[in-house]
């Protein structure tokens, strides 16, 4: 799809109340994201996430120690008055996404320092139960140039129901899989985004805080269903939206930098969704290695819908969503445990039992891993 069709998917938001309106799926809004959202049903939607502003209030430009510029949030949408000023921006945004939240729906917020804790008890204070704080742990990090505090390593998540008594979605299962079959912890490992992920043009970011889309995988995967609408009020490049299109989730944008909308649309656009077989995942199930299958699941590095092998070729099985792996057969298991019903043996180490497909010839799956572990240690 060419970029004039792309950009045709973005519309701004009608000037009407919520009641009667309908809902403009996988489509951008072009505007502000509270009015937008006023313009949204009530209870109409399975999951928020928010980006929001951090509202960094940085002094002056940042520098490494060779003089070459840093890239900073320095742009008018992360710029408040007063800290008054963004709890005022924030609890109005976040009534609307209460408003528009299905019962059974939860939001997800992220941010730093800055500003994740005025989003908190804003979070609560509108009525939210908050279920986790996640804290993505970034493997790359920026350092600290001045060297006059620590690195800012992380960033946390806050992951809420509409009430103490809510029901909502957790894919709990799927989270144990894509983790090698242990609990998947609150504490999430991701490199930051960059290489072919980061979109750029003319060598310059087009958004200074594209999130990766790995981190938006283990988000979507976990609390959503195929099919389920997940709200983006903070859309930037897309990120979201091309995940959630991935994942056969659909996905509604807001999002009032023209030059944003216009690339998350071509971004989007240009996205492949898994076929049904990849969506579907584990229903139920030793010990993980230090980097869990799923990881290179959500990294793309063998993402869903590939197909792995024997070293003899004797077997074959499609890896999907979640990171379980679906054999020819039609067995189900993760690569450890369908590796060894195969064999009929008791146990079989999956990273050297399962290949895929190189240039020149078969490699284990640990190739991968290593290849993983080198590109995000520090």
């Amino acid at each position: 799809m060419g970029a004039i069709d792309a950009i045709a998917r973005v519309r701004a938001p009608e000037d009407a109340t919520a009641e009667g309106a309908v809902l403009p799926l996988d489509q951008i809004m072009m505007g502000d994201c509270i009015a937008a959202m006023r313009a949204l049903p009530d209870r109409s939607v399975d999951m928020v996430f928010a980006d929001p502003p951090y509202n960094l209030q940085l002094g002056g430009e940042l520098f490494r120690p060779d003089g070459s510029h840093v890239d900073a949030v320095t742009d008018d949408w992360d710029k408040f008055d007063s800290l008054q000023a963004y709890d005022a921006f924030t609890r109005a945004w976040l009534a609307q996404a209460h408003r528009v939240l299905k019962d059974t729906g939860t939001i997800w917020t992220i941010g730093s320092y800055h500003n994740i804790f005025r989003v908190g008890a804003a979070v609560q204070d509108l009525g939210f139960w908050i279920l986790n704080d996640i804290v993505w742990r970034k493997a790359n990090p920026m350092p600290n140039f001045r060297g006059t505090r620590f690195t800012n390593a992380h960033e946390t998540l806050i992951w809420a129901s509409k009430g103490h008594q809510a029901k909502y979605t957790f894919n709990y299962r799927s989270m144990k899989t894509l983790n090698d079959e242990l609990q998947m912890r609150s504490d999430w490992d991701f490199p930051i985004c960059g290489g072919g992920e980061r979109l750029k043009r003319d060598g310059v970011k087009v958004h200074p805080t594209q999130k990766p889309e790995a981190l938006l995988y283990r988000v979507l995967l976990a609390c959503t269903q195929p099919g389920d609408v997940v709200l983006d009020p903070f859309f930037g490049t897309g990120t979201t939206g091309a995940v959630a299109k991935r994942l056969g989730r659909r996905w509604i944008g807001i999002e009032r930098e023209a030059e944003y909308c216009a690339a998350a649309a071509l971004r989007i656009d240009a996205a492949l969704p898994l076929d049904e077989s990849a969506l579907a995942t584990m229903r139920s199930p030793r010990a993980a290695p230090k980097v869990a299958f799923g990881k290179l699941v959500e990294t793309g590095m063998l993402p869903a819908g590939s197909v792995i092998r024997d070293a003899k070729r004797r077997w074959s099985a499609s890896v999907r969503a979640d990171g379980s792996l679906l054999s020819g057969c039609g067995v189900v298991g993760s690569i450890h445990k369908l590796g060894s019903v195969l064999q009929g043996a008791p146990a079989c180490n999956g990273w050297t039992f399962w290949h895929y497909e190189a240039e020149d010839a078969l490699k284990p799956i640990d190739e991968l891993r290593q290849t993983y572990l080198l590109a995000t240690q520090p």
